[in-house]
């Protein structure tokens, strides 16, 4: 193994439709699988990073013949078949969702933020850890509503822009989830594991989630449409010397930053 990508998926490997096979605007498009195989022709690990539950990563890790994957927004890394966890907070008598729906810490947030956040229905349902909302909110203003109602072991995360049916704004997807769960931790738990280096590793994604993972790779690329959902974002990446943003959107944004990446190491080590 000469290392690893850390790959997104809904909004930067998946396109319209959460397809593979298809751009953000619906065309059909092979990029994104052609970014795989070049990884994999390099023997470059692709470790898939998502917010959706574990047995929906873990089928789309297999079909990529991966072993690790990381799941509920960085809650979790599975490798070699072991999860390996990254929060306090573990499943027992009651799952980890539910120990959170104990807490009152959803309904706190839903009544703080009444006309801005709901529940992201039907992929809420059936989840493991995380709670899954969408809406337009300030994750700063959510984290001290939660801190100050004595919730301070969890932490809402911004994960991407998602579609809603009828809705007239564009809306970002949220996932309460315990405090020391996170995509860069897991991140850095697999680089331990397989004996990475910082070097030797890069991430894509399209979320402000995903741009944290930036402080443990070498480079991260920002697929272009993460600045057409949300424009901000633009003084966020300012902040971080190795975050470049790629011209295309989705897969093909994928595949220009992995046959990028791939030319600049070979050119080094020429």
């Amino acid at each position: 193994m000469s290392g690893a990508l850390y790959l997104d998926l809904d909004g930067t490997l998946l396109g319209a439709g959460a397809s593979l096979m298809h751009d953000g605007e619906g065309a059909v498009s092979l990029l994104g699988v052609r970014a795989i195989e070049a990884c994999l022709r390099a023997s470059v690990e692709v470790v898939l990073m998502s917010g959706r539950r574990r047995g929906q990563v873990a089928e789309d890790a297999r079909l990529l013949g991966q072993s690790a994957f990381i799941y509920e927004a960085g809650c979790v890394l599975e490798l070699d078949g072991e999860q390996l966890w990254l929060t306090e907070l573990v499943a027992g008598e009651r799952s980890v969702h539910e120990q959170i729906e104990d807490s009152g810490a959803p309904a706190l947030l839903l009544a703080h933020f009444a006309d801005r956040l709901e529940y992201h229905d039907p992929w809420h349902r059936g989840r493991e850890i995380s709670h899954l909302f969408r809406g337009l909110v300030d994750v700063s203003e959510a984290d001290a509503v939660l801190r100050e109602h004595g919730h301070g072991n969890l932490r809402l995360v911004d994960n991407g822009g998602v579609s809603a049916a009828g809705a007239q704004q564009r809306l970002r997807a949220y996932h309460l989830i315990p405090a020391g769960g996170s995509k860069s931790a897991a991140v850095a738990r697999h680089q331990r594991a397989r004996g990475l280096s910082r070097a030797d590793t890069f991430a894509v994604g399209d979320s402000r989630e995903d741009l944290a993972v930036a402080a443990v790779v070498h480079t991260f690329w920002l697929v272009a449409n993460a600045l057409e959902r949300d424009p901000a974002m633009r003084e966020a990446v300012a902040g971080h010397p190795n975050v470049r943003v790629t011209a295309a959107g989705h897969g093909e944004g994928v595949y220009e930053a992995v046959i990028t990446t791939l030319a600049e190491r070979r050119g080094a080590s020429a």
